[in-house]
């Protein structure tokens, strides 16, 4: 009989027949496919199972498969590579999972030629510190089922055909996975060259855009994600998207279908698209945009006034008309355009709120809104040589908000800025774009006065992706 050596906190435990591998609390290191899968086949809560570092080829109808599994979330079950990076997949498949929850994979390099699918039937499961650069053949590189999961600190790169580096979708019908998380993930280098359908994440589909999903998509850097102009695209309700920076990419954050989601803190960066807006309740709140080649903030028009249970696909797929929503308290800086509207739709906004947001170009006229009858417009300062375009007169004041910018290049309030304590806004956040405690009344725009350093700028490579805290 052959035996392998466990080792718990690094200290030889228990020599055990391959047959018994990973147990509750014990670390299994195993050096070929054939040990991963009874390790395994036989993990229960807390088990860690260490893959040897090396190349596998994951055979054709034999993928590594994690069925009937149960971690608990104080104590998952744990398959990770030896060392970070070190544990290539390739072939088909690599691991499939059902009926199983509370499980973590970490540290793999997949070059696997089909989709990574986390299914509605298995809750809690987390990927972390993994490296996807799939095969052409896979579409959809990770689509997220189940609720619960977690997807952190990863890296999505190089994908030039058609297809998701991320989906999250849900079970079948129009439900949504519940509370997933994206979290410190580094998408880059999506070249499709296609109209549509190259997002890097893609939260939701339009027939589940009433189904209440609750994710959290946060700390997450976007670079060169030129596959469609949505990045971010979000076609769900309850959802909230925050402190990421999308940076030199065609792709921006599209609130497309659904309701009630939060885009707060954002950073978008010299790119083609900025923020754009259909669906009812949203809140837009301290977002700095700046050198985007459209319109920063675009409010849409709709096809269809409201979406609603049992309607037909194709009213469904149509653009719901934004209702209620509010744009408070961003920073737009030499875009196109700083805040326009459709007009290529029928139906206009309704109830609407634009306030105290902070507009400076020098190009295009700043504000372009064909329907302003559903829009109350309120305390907006413009600056630049760009014309006021047709902002109605009481809705702003045109001042010298006195922008500085920082080792980052990020332009923030200077002494003096005519945009200090001139906010009409006091309650929506605690905090600016940088993080920095906001004190009543407010300052106009996503930065709120201060000498002192920023919390929160920009992400760069170093805080995101495999290698990040």
């Amino acid at each position: 009989m052959q035996r392998r050596t466990f080792l718990l906190g690094g200290v030889a435990a228990l020599v055990l027949s391959r047959t018994e591998t990973a147990f509750a609390g014990t670390t299994a290191t195993v050096t070929s496919l054939a040990q991963l899968q009874q390790a395994i086949n036989s993990a229960t809560a807390g088990a860690r199972i260490v893959l040897k570092n090396g190349s596998y080829a994951v055979p054709s109808g034999s993928p590594i498969t994690i069925s009937g599994r149960h971690g608990t979330s104080a104590s998952p079950i744990t398959i990770t590579a030896e060392t970070r990076g070190g544990v290539t997949l390739t072939g088909p498949h690599s691991f499939v999972v059902s009926n199983s929850s509370d499980i973590v994979i970490s540290g793999f390099v997949f070059r696997q030629s089909s989709t990574l699918d986390l299914p509605a039937n298995s809750p809690g499961i987390r990927l972390t510190r993994n490296d996807f650069n799939l095969a052409a053949a896979a579409e959809h590189w990770v689509v997220v089922r189940g609720d619960g999961a977690k997807v952190d600190r990863n890296v999505f790169h190089d994908k030039s055909t058609k297809g998701c580096y991320l989906v999250v979708d849900g079970p079948s019908g129009t439900a949504m996975a519940q509370g997933t998380h994206i979290l410190r993930n580094h998408f880059r280098d999506h070249s499709f060259g296609g109209d549509n359908g190259g997002e890097p994440i893609r939260l939701g589909v339009s027939s589940r855009a009433l189904g209440d999903a609750g994710a959290t998509v946060e700390y997450n850097l976007f670079e060169r994600v030129n596959g469609d102009p949505e990045g971010i695209s979000v076609k769900a309700s309850g959802n909230t998207i925050r402190y990421n920076t999308i940076r030199d990419s065609v792709g921006g954050i599209v609130l497309r279908h659904g309701n009630d989601n939060r885009v707060e803190g954002n950073y978008l960066l010299a790119g083609g698209n900025g923020i754009r807006i259909y669906g009812n309740d949203h809140l837009i709140v301290n977002n700095y945009l700046a050198g985007i080649g459209g319109a920063g903030i675009v409010l849409g028009s709709g096809s269809v006034r409201d979406h609603f249970s049992g309607e037909s696909s194709d009213s469904r797929k149509g653009n719901d008309a934004p209702d209620r929503v509010t744009i408070v308290l961003n920073t737009l800086r030499n875009n196109g355009q700083g805040i326009v509207g459709e007009s290529q739709r029928t139906l206009p906004p309704l109830a609407c709120r634009v306030a105290d947001n902070l507009v400076v170009g020098d190009g295009d006229a700043l504000v372009e809104m064909p329907y302003q009858q559903g829009i109350t417009w309120k305390n907006n300062v413009l600056w630049g040589s760009a014309a006021n375009g047709n902002i109605p007169a009481g809705g702003f004041t045109r001042a010298d908000p006195k922008l500085t910018a920082g080792s980052d290049g990020i332009h923030r309030l200077g002494s003096g800025s005519a945009a200090i304590n001139a906010a009409s806004e006091s309650s929506r956040v605690t905090d600016d774009v940088d993080g920095q405690t906001r004190t009543a009344p407010f300052d106009v725009g996503a930065d709120e006065y201060s000498t002192a350093q920023p919390v929160r700028r920009p992400l760069t490579a170093a805080d995101v992706g495999p290698g990040a805290a």
